[in-house]
């Protein structure tokens, strides 16, 4: 068996950048140097990144800079990607790392009308942008990270400064890389979702929403540069394993009804009738109606291909002006259909695993030839199955 998938999910409660996705995956547990010295393998030098203990709104998070003196540098998309090319990252990482920026250079492509390969990156395609989107790529590949989800993505409002100039809020490239992820908005006037957090969720996240089925193993927090008024300013990421998911199961339809003008005898012959219209089985169950008139629920559970027959039958049946229904899913164990001899008798049982049961018409038949309790032929039934020890079903 496969070992269960590495999980990590992102909640972006006050949004995401490149920096807090980093610092969230090192306060789970990514050794930093580790992750620096997976940055390392890129052709690039001049930089240093650190990692230090903080708190914001009192929730302890890790605070990560990338240290550097470049300023200036402006990169196009095919330079970023020759950088990456050329490093000997490991394969995921180096897979991640290109399907980040391959979607940057998209939203910036759509956004200036030019080809995703000639864009020019400005604030992302800085020594620290590119280190925040590696470094969190080897940090996914350090914690051993198989699938991303997220959460919605808080994004704030009004205008912020950027290298064009003044931008809306949320900037158009954001907007743009979110498209098809829900997001929300906060009336907080600063950039809570930078271009660079929301590609890395634009290219990593397999699924959004709340926090999928798995066993957790670690949380943590990576901390924004500003203090928020009414809210902590971080980006969490929980990590651990996927649930073990149960399997696609069989389709059945449940149909019910609501009867209180029906006799016991009404009510047996129904039961008898929609098993004997298809259904897998069928039951009655007592309950209270309006006005505290007691009623019953007629259940039966069917294969959707005799569906209509089911449902048709429980209404003649009940005399009920109408019929409710669903699809659901059922898990039959398996079983296997056997014959034992009884005192030169012989009887069917079904076996599954750890218990075998004798057909209750038989053993009642076979208890008027034998002239036994019924009882004490279900149990010479289900002795005779132990000795006979068979495992293979009867043709």
């Amino acid at each position: 068996m496969a070992d269960p998938a590495g999980v990590a999910w992102f909640h972006c409660f006050s949004g995401i950048a490149g920096d807090m996705a980093l610092g969230a995956l090192i306060d789970a547990g990514a050794d930093v140097a580790e992750v620096r010295d997976i940055c390392e393998l890129l052709p690039l030098g001049g930089w240093d990144l650190q990692a230090h203990p903080t708190q914001r709104g009192g929730v302890a998070a890790t605070d990560v800079r990338v240290i550097t003196q470049e300023t200036s540098v402006v990169r196009t998309a095919s330079h970023i990607n020759a950088l990456v090319g050329e490093a000997r990252l490991p394969d995921r990482v180096a897979d991640r790392a290109l399907a980040v920026f391959d979607a940057l250079a998209r939203a910036e492509g759509k956004l200036h009308r030019r080809p995703p390969e000639q864009v020019h990156f400005h604030e992302v395609g800085g020594l620290d942008a590119i280190i925040d989107v590696v470094g969190t790529c080897a940090a996914l590949e350090v914690l051993g990270i198989d699938q991303v989800y997220s959460s919605a993505v808080a994004c704030g409002r009004g205008m912020i400064r950027s290298a064009h100039g003044h931008l809306p809020n949320p900037p158009p490239a954001v907007v743009e890389l979110l498209v098809g992820c829900p997001t929300f908005g906060l009336d907080v006037g600063m950039e809570l979702t930078t271009p660079t957090g929301a590609a890395i969720l634009s290219a990593l996240a397999e699924g959004w929403g709340p926090m999928p089925p798995m066993t957790i193993s670690a949380s943590g927090f990576g901390a924004g540069d500003n203090q928020l008024e009414d809210r902590p300013n971080l980006t969490q990421v929980v990590v651990g394993t996927m649930a073990a998911s149960r399997p696609a199961g069989q389709p059945v339809m449940l149909f019910e009804t609501n009867v209180d003008d029906a006799t016991g005898e009404t009510l047996a012959h129904t039961v008898a009738s929609l098993l004997e219209a298809g259904a897998h089985d069928a039951w009655i169950t007592p309950i209270v109606m309006k006005k505290g008139r007691p009623a019953y629920t007629v259940s039966a559970l069917a294969d959707p291909a005799v569906g209509d027959q089911v449902a048709a039958t429980l209404a003649e049946e009940t005399g009920s002006l109408g019929v409710r229904g669903q699809l659901i899913e059922r898990w039959p164990r398996g079983r296997l259909e056997h014959e034992v001899d009884v005192d030169g008798r012989r009887l069917r049982v079904k076996v599954s695993a750890g218990r075998v049961k004798v057909e209750h018409d038989e053993a009642v038949r076979a208890s008027k030839l034998l002239g036994l309790p019924a009882r004490e032929v279900v149990s010479l039934a289900e002795e005779a199955w132990r000795r006979q020890g068979d495992d293979e079903p009867v043709a």
